[in-house]
Formats: structure tokens, C-alpha cells, sequence
């Protein structure tokens, strides 16, 4: 998606400090099967209009790009237990108990909402989900 190699977690900051352009970040959202505006909007709480004056080579503020490359790292955990892109959409967008009710894409808004999703999908992966 990202178009760069990632080996370890610095690689995931030093490319978030170089950003990434417009085209990279839309392509993590349609993996998410989420709206863009939704997704742009709710997730990243930024203007949709905002996004779209940009051009697809355009970078995105670190905080941003961050923000993008974390959700991206968590897609990609997602695909790992599930093997399937319909598989992950759905299970993304749909409640879930663990997670209080919510889904584990309306909790991509922030770190701590990424890592009770990461925190989810391991259970899945050791088999203790419940």
C-alpha cells in the first residue's frame, strides 16, 4: 500500500517524519471499504475538502501520515488472521463486543482505540478470543 519496505517500528516513524503523499493515504482508506469522507473525517479529523485540493503526489502532515501508517499497520494484521478483503471490511465494520459495542474501524481515531483493535486481533491469532 505504502510502497516502502517496513522491517521494523523506526521504519514506520522515519517514514511517518517523511510523510506520505495523498495517493498512498487513499489507498489504505478504500482497503478500509470505508467512505472516504467518512474515513477522512471521523478517522483522521480533517476537512474531506481539505484532502481533495491536494494532489495524489502531495504530502500529508506527519500527524497525519502517522496516523495513516498506523491504521495501515493494523489492515495489514487484519488480512493476516482473516486472509480475505470482504472478511476484514466486515469484520471491521461490524460491532463488536469486546470492543464495547463499537466497531474496530470508528476506533482509528486515536492510538489508544488502534491498540485495543491490535489487542483484539491477537486474541483471534492465539485462539482466546472470546
Amino acid at each position: 500500500m505504502l510502497n516502502t519496505s517496513i522491517k521494523n517500528y523506526f521504519d514506520l516513524i522515519l517514514l511517518s517524519r517523511a510523510s506520505i503523499s495523498k495517493a498512498s493515504a487513499e489507498s489504505v482508506i478504500s482497503f478500509t471499504g470505508m467512505s472516504k469522507k467518512n474515513f477522512v473525517e471521523d478517522i483522521l479529523n480533517i476537512s474531506i475538502k481539505t484532502l481533495e485540493r491536494k494532489q495524489d503526489d502531495d504530502k500529508l502532515d506527519k500527524r497525519t501520515s502517522s496516523l495513516v501508517i498506523e491504521v495501515a499497520r493494523v489492515l495489514e494484521h487484519t488480512y493476516r488472521v482473516f486472509y480475505d478483503k470482504e472478511k476484514v471490511q466486515r469484520w471491521l465494520s461490524k460491532p463488536n463486543n469486546t470492543l464495547h459495542g463499537d466497531s474496530p474501524l470508528s476506533l482509528f481515531s486515536t492510538p489508544t482505540g488502534i491498540g485495543m483493535v491490535e489487542d483484539v486481533l491477537t486474541r483471534i491469532e492465539e485462539g482466546v478470543y472470546s
